[in-house]
């Protein structure tokens, strides 16, 4: 049978509460002490309860982390530094994949209700009822990253979406572009859904520049859906002289797919992405983007909700909303009309 505390205090000839101290990192135990506690811990081989010691200090150091689809580039990425940034401040992920599915979202928020999780940051924002209720009575600290869903008093750390969307058409406008065609995103998702559209639509209204609709359709911001939404732009009987998508993955298959066709990015048609992905510089051309700061949106929305864990910080404070870049690369050009 394993080694219990028990086991340790006798062998250490100390009592269940001085090796309890020791385990807990506590002020005020003898030098001496914590050497004859831990001399007995590696001669048994004991390893404390993770769950045990929890209950005592009623903490997990556990964070529970729902995301919408880890295969996306730009959630990969941002997974990976809310990872790098918990562990520097010695806590754990629970990772949770739902696939866009709320009935799993639902599941997994029971899961971390029961696992006890310091806090939790969700990267989604289709929340219903039922999530809704339960989320307002978890009473466990929760932020939301990169996503602000409608109704919902949480933090959310996300960048100026319509902005971002408004500048990026407006590069596209300011290269002398006359149909700026529009790969969006779910259009009940309020942030990079919506926002972005509205973003689109109002930057082409005040350059006076009407929107065709043939060149507007929406996908799910993964590759695929961007092939297959510039392959129908591309069958309607005129075609844009650049194209804006609303996520760097969507972006990609749309380049993909107007290569196939025989064409050339930038010079038949002007490709540029969302969101500052690793995707950018992989692929040829390199693709321009409306950057998010991914890196510093998943530090920060780890230390936000760090200090609301702490009480450091109001869990209903305002929003952090970081800065956007355009960041120009290879797949748009200026226009030049070759058209006769």
């Amino acid at each position: 049978m394993a080694p219990k505390i028990k086991d340790v205090a006798k062998h250490a000839g100390v009592s269940v509460t001085t090796v309890s101290r020791v385990l807990n990192g506590e002020k005020y135990v003898k030098d001496d002490l914590k050497a004859r506690v831990q001399k007995a811990i590696d001669d048994l081989g004991y390893s404390p309860s993770h769950i045990a010691r929890s209950l005592v200090r009623k903490k997990t150091n556990l964070i529970g982390v729902i995301v919408p689809d880890v295969t996306s580039s730009f959630y990969s990425t941002i997974l990976s530094t809310i990872e790098k940034t918990a562990s520097l401040n010695d806590y754990n992920l629970l990772v949770c994949n739902i696939i866009e599915d709320t009935d799993k979202e639902l599941k997994y928020l029971n899961v971390f209700k029961e696992m006890r999780v310091d806090g939790i940051i969700v990267m989604h924002e289709k929340i219903n009822e039922e999530i809704r209720e339960l989320i307002s009575k978890l009473g466990i600290p929760i932020i939301f990253s990169s996503v602000k869903p409608a109704d919902q008093p949480f933090i959310s750390v996300i960048i100026d979406d319509y902005t971002a969307a408004y500048d990026a058409t407006r590069h596209l406008i300011d290269l002398g572009h006359p149909r700026i065609g529009f790969i969006g995103g779910d259009m009940n998702d309020v942030t990079s859904g919506q926002n972005r559209y509205f973003g689109y639509i109002h930057a082409l209204s005040d350059f006076g520049i009407e929107p065709i609709e043939d060149h507007v359709r929406f996908g799910d911001y993964k590759t695929r859906s961007g092939y297959e939404t510039m392959k129908e732009i591309l069958a309607c009987p005129s075609r844009p002289t650049a194209v804006f998508a609303v996520s760097d993955d969507m972006a990609v298959g749309a380049m993909n797919c107007i290569h196939d066709h025989g064409l050339k990015v930038p010079d038949d048609i002007s490709v540029i992405g969302f969101d500052g992905s690793q995707l950018t510089e992989q692929v040829r051309p390199r693709l321009t983007s409306m950057e998010q700061p991914i890196l510093e949106m998943g530090k920060v929305t780890v230390d936000k909700l760090l200090e609301i864990i702490s009480g450091k910080r109001a869990a209903y404070k305002d929003d952090v909303i970081l800065k956007h870049e355009l960041v120009v690369r290879d797949s748009c050009k200026k226009y030049v009309n070759n058209e006769r």
